[in-house]
C-alpha cells in the first residue's frame, strides 16, 4: 500500500469514526449511579503512571502494520459505541441458543448492567471523560501522567466475562472477541496499552459482581410443586419457568410489589363479556397475519424485537456511548421485571386460558405453555415501549403504537382475555416508569 493510499483510507476512516453529537430530541441524562457497584471508585485500578515514550513507540510500530481489513474492523467495533456492538453480539448468541423468554430478559439485563457499570467506572476514573473514536487519536495526543481507561476495554472485558459465564461452552470465543476489541483501539491509534489495561482491570471487576449477582438472582431454583386443581384453574402440565415469579428484580422492591388484582370468577359476567369479545372477533387476514407476527416476536424473540429497535434508534438520533449503553440496560431491565412481576401473578392465580374455559372457540395457534392472567405480551412489549418511548419523545407514538400492539394482537389470536391484556399493560407501564426513574436523571415526555 503507498502512502498516498494509506492516508486516503486513514482520512477516511477518521470521518467514519468521529464520534456523533449528543442527542438534541430530549434524550435523559443517565443517573450517576451503577447497578452493580455501590461506588464507581471501589472498581478503579491503582492508578498507573505509563512511560508515554514508550507507549507512543508501540502504537507506531502498530499503526505502520494497518491494513485496509484492520481499518473495517477498528469501524465495525466503533460504530454505536461498545454497548451497541455487544448487544447484537448476545442476540445472536441468544438465538442460536434458543434462550426465551424469561430467561433471555435475565442474561440481558446481567449482561448490560455489567457493560453500563464498566463504562461508567471507566469514564468516572479521574474524572476523565469519554476518548473519542477518532482514528489516530492517542499517536495526535500529549504525553499524560496517568492512564484514562478505555471505556471499550472495560465494556469488552466485562461483556466476555459475563457472556463466558451464560454460555461456558464458547467462552474462549467471546474472550478472543474481547481481546480483538481491545487490540483495534491500539491498532487504530486511538488508545494508549495502558488506557486498555486499566480498563480491563474495571472490567474485570465489574464482571465479577455481574456473575455473583447472576449466581444468587435464584434464576436456577427448580419447581417442586404441582398444578392446582379446580373451576377457573389453568389446565395443562410442565408449565413454562414457574418459579420466574421468584426471581431477584432489578427495580421492583419484590417480585410480587405490582402484582394486578385477582382476576374475576370464571361465572362472571366479566367473564362472560371477555369471552363474547374473543368469539365474536371478526379474523381478516390482516389480524391473522399480525397476530402471527406477535407470536413469532413473542417468547422466543420479543427480547430481540425490542433490543433492535432500541440499537436503531440510538444508532439514528447518534446517542453517546454512554448514553447508549445506559438505554439499553434500562430496556432490558424493564424486560426481565415486567416479567418476573407478570410471572409472579400468573402462578399466584393459575389462572384459565379462554380455549380451556370454552372449547367452542377456536384460536389462530395454540397459546402458550403458561397460565392466562396476566399477558405476557403486555407486560413485556408495554415495558419495552413505555422505555424507548420516553428516551425518543420524537419516536413516541409510534413506539407505544407498537407496544399496544403486541398486546392486542393476543385478542386477535383468541388466546388471552381483555382483562388479561389490561393488567399485563398495567405491569408493563408501572415496570417501565419505575425502571426510567431509576435509570435516569431527567425525563422528558
Amino acid at each position: 500500500m503507498t502512502m498516498r493510499s494509506r492516508a486516503l483510507i486513514c482520512a477516511f476512516t477518521t470521518a467514519l469514526l468521529a464520534s456523533p453529537a449528543s442527542a438534541t430530541d430530549g434524550t435523559p441524562t443517565p443517573r450517576g449511579e451503577g447497578w452493580l457497584v455501590k461506588s464507581y471508585r471501589d472498581v478503579q485500578p491503582s492508578a498507573m503512571r505509563p512511560n508515554g515514550r514508550n507507549e507512543m513507540a508501540a502504537l507506531k510500530a502498530i499503526a505502520a502494520k494497518r491494513t485496509a481489513a484492520d481499518i473495517a474492523r477498528i469501524r465495525w467495533w466503533a460504530t454505536g459505541g461498545p454497548a451497541y456492538r455487544w448487544n447484537e453480539i448476545i442476540l445472536d448468541e441468544m438465538q442460536e441458543s434458543f434462550v426465551t423468554l424469561p430467561t433471555s430478559a435475565r442474561h440481558l439485563a446481567l449482561f448490560h448492567t455489567a457493560i453500563d457499570d464498566a463504562m461508567a467506572a471507566a469514564a468516572h476514573s479521574n474524572g476523565t471523560a469519554n476518548r473519542s473514536d477518532e482514528l489516530d487519536m492517542a499517536l495526535r495526543a500529549a504525553p499524560r501522567s496517568a492512564s484514562s481507561p478505555s471505556q471499550h476495554a472495560a465494556a469488552a472485558t466485562a461483556a466476555a466475562a459475563v457472556l463466558g459465564y451464560l454460555f461456558p461452552a464458547r467462552a474462549e470465543k467471546f474472550s478472543a472477541m474481547a481481546e480483538e476489541a481491545m487490540q483495534m483501539r491500539l491498532t487504530g491509534g486511538m488508545e494508549y496499552p495502558s488506557d486498555v489495561a486499566a480498563g480491563r482491570m474495571i472490567g474485570e471487576r465489574i464482571a465479577a459482581l455481574a456473575i455473583e449477582r447472576g449466581k444468587a438472582d435464584r434464576s436456577d431454583a427448580k419447581w417442586t410443586g404441582s398444578v392446582p386443581q379446580g373451576p377457573g384453574r389453568w389446565q395443562g402440565t410442565n408449565p413454562i419457568a414457574p418459579m420466574a415469579g421468584t426471581w431477584q428484580p432489578w427495580v421492583l422492591s419484590s417480585p410480587s410489589e405490582f402484582r394486578p388484582a385477582e382476576p374475576p370468577a370464571v361465572d362472571s359476567a366479566e367473564v362472560a363479556s371477555a369471552l363474547k369479545e374473543l368469539k365474536s372477533f371478526a379474523r381478516t387476514p390482516k389480524s391473522n397475519h399480525r397476530a402471527v407476527f406477535w407470536e413469532v416476536n413473542g417468547g422466543a424473540r420479543a427480547h430481540t424485537l425490542w433490543n433492535e429497535i432500541a440499537r436503531m434508534k440510538l444508532l439514528e438520533h447518534g446517542t453517546n456511548a454512554a448514553t447508549a449503553s445506559r438505554v439499553l440496560a434500562a430496556v432490558n431491565i424493564a424486560l426481565i421485571d415486567a416479567g418476573i412481576a407478570c410471572w409472579e401473578a400468573k402462578y399466584t392465580f393459575w389462572y384459565v386460558r379462554p380455549t380451556q374455559l370454552d372449547p367452542e372457540l377456536k384460536s389462530v395457534f395454540p397459546p402458550p405453555n403458561h397460565p392466562s392472567y396476566p399477558a405476557a405480551h403486555g407486560c413485556f412489549s408495554t415495558a419495552a415501549a413505555t422505555v424507548l418511548a420516553t428516551v425518543f419523545p420524537s419516536d413516541r407514538d409510534r413506539l407505544l403504537a407498537l407496544g399496544k400492539e403486541a398486546a392486542e394482537a393476543r385478542i386477535w389470536a383468541g388466546i388471552h382475555y381483555r382483562f388479561d391484556i389490561d393488567a399485563g399493560q398495567e405491569i408493563g407501564r408501572r415496570v417501565g416508569e419505575r425502571t426510567l426513574e431509576r435509570a435516569f436523571a431527567a425525563r422528558t415526555h
